[in-house]
């Protein structure tokens, strides 16, 4: 449905003469399977600029939703990667993604998140605000230079970076693993308790005392899940780097 009514659009401001800056985003929006980078650098001056509110909108985010069905998450990840991609990458602008695989904003917003690790002060990226600052490669932690890699070099996918690199960034804290298996067992418990009375065949007195015993287990598995989950919650955990990206204009 929203490639019908880009298509739509598209073919609607042709006919009719509209904006062209107006139809140059829609155009780039029908291209966004091919090169999502197209559409990031027009997104990224819109945004700068303000120009939605000549065609009618008062927000940037509304304007992507509305007129070219792109989520506020895409929205973000996409002009954020593209910053990314000029401040860290920039050799990626001139690939044509033929000869050179462009890589995956999805991929490019790991890399981001990777150099949050790094970067002393995360820049604004709303055109207005200071550019990011060029990574030097001997900054870089040698993991940050392998995502990099991984990345631009090697074209991987998100899901192989996360297999590949989750573990050494983001490494889960001590009683993680733990309290997954008990928050498993509280469901399974959950799960027999209520296929019991389904079951033909059964004596009734024998359900209802395993229904108690699930029961009391089910308490004992919880409290200890919650008694856990309070020591992982407990304050300075380390969160997910980000750069950020400011409210629009």
């Amino acid at each position: 449905m929203g490639t019908n009514k880009i298509d739509a659009l598209a073919e609607l401001l042709e006919k009719t003469g509209g904006d062209a800056e107006r139809l140059e985003v829609v155009r780039r929006t029908q291209r966004f399977k091919r090169s999502w980078i197209e559409l990031a650098e027009a997104l990224a001056k819109v945004r700068a600029s303000s120009s939605f509110t000549r065609w009618g909108y008062s927000d940037f985010y509304t304007y992507c939703q509305q007129e070219l069905t792109l989520k506020k998450s895409t929205v973000d990840k996409l002009v954020l990667s593209f910053h990314t991609i000029r401040s860290h990458a920039p050799e990626v602008l001139e690939w044509d993604g033929v000869a050179k695989v462009i890589p995956s904003y999805e991929a490019v917003d790991y890399f981001s998140r990777a150099v949050g690790e790094f970067e002393s002060e995360p820049p604004i990226v709303d055109g207005k605000g200071k550019a990011p600052r060029e990574a030097k490669a001997e900054e870089a932690p040698e993991v940050i230079r392998e995502v990099r890699q991984a990345v631009f070099d090697e074209g991987q996918p998100l899901a192989e970076l996360r297999k590949r690199f989750d573990p050494v960034l983001y490494p889960r804290p001590k009683g993680a693993e733990r309290l997954e298996i008990i928050q498993k067992a509280s469901a399974a418990a959950r799960k027999l308790a209520e296929l019991l009375p389904d079951i033909d065949g059964l004596e009734d007195k024998r359900v209802q005392r395993i229904e108690t015993e699930l029961g009391a287990l089910r308490q004992e598995l919880d409290a200890l899940a919650t008694s856990l989950k309070s020591s992982l919650d407990k304050p300075g955990k380390k969160k997910p780097p980000r750069l950020k990206v400011a409210a629009p204009v």
